[in-house]
């Protein structure tokens, strides 16, 4: 990878190329072992691994299956959230509001992104330069916005030409050093406001203004899409800082890492490059999210997506939308959830609905994300993929992370891990970064107690680094075994967190730790934990099998 360290260099780009990993990469049980191996696949070890799956994951299957079958004596109490599907007659539970807003909305969105595709190839077509083309997209991006927000679309506009004014502004070089907290925290308390008044309805400050409220467009709540948009706005300020810090140029870059840290030359950060990449449509509503420089560079640097590509992601999509569809018609396990029909339910059961509400979650986010991200590569442009492991594939708290919303956790590397100091000052660090994240994704005490047990998870696996290094002991035959029970440990708590933040909650995850206390209870950790046990060992080995094909992803 080339990188373009000089003089001009500023200390935090530096830092960021030494850091870029650091919060992601996992520390601790992250490969058992240095190089690969030779394949176990065939060992008589691996052979027992194989049966247990064979007959563990159909019971995992089959149990959700089974308590949201009609003859369930809790049916009743969830059944008025189940909707009429297309499978077979099934009915379908349909009752998450965010998966429900994207799959109703769906229709739309496919025609905005063709109406979008179509503009935007006319706007290449008669653009003679890359500056040319970036102010087409900036009054394209305008246009979509209206039709998304109505006239919300002049407050949004608003708020983005603050940030661009401070960011633009001549500060004293005594402000330099805190600079970039004061844009973070700056743009957070824009998200506070925005919630707090929930977007500014013009009807408070005169009723006659009603009617201009309800010029709202499809998407009328802005405020709640704008966390989003919130990142963009700290990524072109900080970029932007950092440029007038570096006050030099670099060669053009050719691979992601390269077109973030690279800088831009000072006319880059103007109002209609900043305009088209706040608002670029394909990523506005949900992202992935793209750092400013890694945007600009991709618009004057084209970078090569072939025809075969786009196809095969857009059948990578079509297949992960199959695959909800499938899961939410024979599994009910979030209406479940959300209506607490768990009176009677033992122990598999109970964690078998927590399991299968992860696998929602994280489904109803990779669909969303893989719609956008493929909309941009049929526009030419690439942006992070945010999912890389299946969820039910991590082992490491800091490589799930790493693996989960990736855009978002590069984003934050960069502009607030790195700033305060990255693997200098792990620790506390580590507990802002995740509290930081808590609140902006929720300014509730669940999402802040999620936040604040994915900091505390983390400690074991750094302990377990220095303690137990794979530098150290990764060529002894036990390491590999003792790095599994570390993963079965991690596992444990990463579920036990994110039941709490996005599932269960505090209350759901106190009845769940209940009933495991019974002697049922404990007979199943204990089953769970061995086949927890067996899994992380095919984890193990299906990361060495990358490393045998030349892939090492770090998570």
């Amino acid at each position: 990878m080339p990188t373009h360290t000089g003089p001009g260099t500023s200390k935090v780009q530096q830092e960021d190329r030494r850091s870029i990993t650091d919060l992601t990469i996992s520390v601790s049980f992250s490969k058992p072992s240095v190089s690969a191996q030779a394949s176990r696949w065939r060992s008589t070890e691996f052979r027992f691994y194989a049966v247990a799956f064979a007959l563990v994951v159909p019971m995992m299957v089959y149990i959700p299956m089974r308590y949201s079958s009609q003859t369930n004596l809790n049916y009743m109490l969830y059944a008025w959230r189940l909707s009429p599907g297309w499978i077979f007659g099934w009915k379908v539970d349909n009752s998450d509001h965010q998966y429900h807003t994207f799959r109703s909305g769906l229709p739309s969105l496919v025609l905005l992104a063709a109406l979008h595709l179509a503009s935007s190839s006319l706007a290449r077509r008669f653009s003679s330069t890359s500056e040319t083309k970036i102010r087409i997209g900036a009054g394209l991006s305008i246009g979509i916005l209206f039709i998304l927000h109505g006239l919300s679309t002049i407050k949004i506009l608003i708020i983005l030409a603050g940030n661009y004014a401070a960011a633009k502004w001549t500060k004293p070089e005594t402000l330099d050093k805190f600079w970039p907290g004061m844009v973070v925290v700056g743009n957070m308390g824009i998200l506070f406001l925005n919630e707090r008044f929930e977007g500014y309805p013009l009807a408070r400050i005169h009723p006659a203004l009603t009617w201009l409220d309800q010029v709202s467009g499809v998407l009328p709540r802005w405020h709640i899409n704008f966390n989003i948009t919130m990142l963009r706005l700290v990524s072109f300020s900080l970029d932007y800082h950092w440029r007038r810090q570096a006050n030099t140029t670099t060669t053009p870059p050719m691979d992601y890492r390269s077109r973030v840290t690279s800088l831009l030359e000072d006319d880059a950060y103007s109002p209609a490059g900043y305009l088209a990449y706040c608002l670029y449509p394909p990523l506005y509503i949900a992202g992935p999210i793209m750092t400013f420089n890694d945007f600009i560079w991709q618009q004057r640097q084209p970078v090569t997506i072939t025809p075969r590509e786009k196809l095969s992601y857009a059948i990578r999509f079509a297949s992960c939308l199959l695959t909800m569809e499938l899961i939410l018609h024979t599994m009910y396990v979030v209406a479940i959830k959300d209506s607490s029909a768990w009176n009677g339910a033992g122990p598999a059961q109970l964690c078998m609905i927590g399991f299968w509400n992860l696998v929602v979650v994280w489904l109803k986010l990779l669909i969303p994300w893989r719609f956008f991200r493929l909309w941009a590569l049929l526009d030419g442009i690439d942006p992070p993929e945010n999912m890389i492991r299946c969820v039910a594939n991590n082992y490491s708290t800091l490589g799930f992370w790493r693996s989960w919303h990736r855009s978002y956790n590069l984003w934050i590397v960069r502009y607030i891990y790195v700033p305060l100091g990255g693997s200098r000052n792990v620790i506390p660090s580590t507990l802002l970064v995740f509290t930081f994240v808590a609140l902006w994704h929720d300014l509730s005490f669940k999402l802040l107690a999620w936040g604040w047990l994915v900091s505390l998870f983390i400690l074991p696996e750094l302990l377990g680094r220095r303690l137990v290094s794979s530098k150290q002991y990764g060529d002894r035959w036990w390491y590999r075994h003792v790095a599994a029970l570390g993963g079965v440990c991690n596992i444990l708590m990463m579920m036990s967190a994110n039941l709490v933040g996005f599932v269960l909650g505090l209350e759901g995850l106190r009845h769940l730790l209940t009933e495991l206390a019974t002697p049922a209870g404990i007979i199943f950790t204990i089953f769970a934990s061995c086949c927890l046990f067996i899994a992380v060992q095919v984890m193990f080995e299906y990361r060495e099998e990358e490393l045998r094909k030349g892939i090492d992803r770090k998570c």
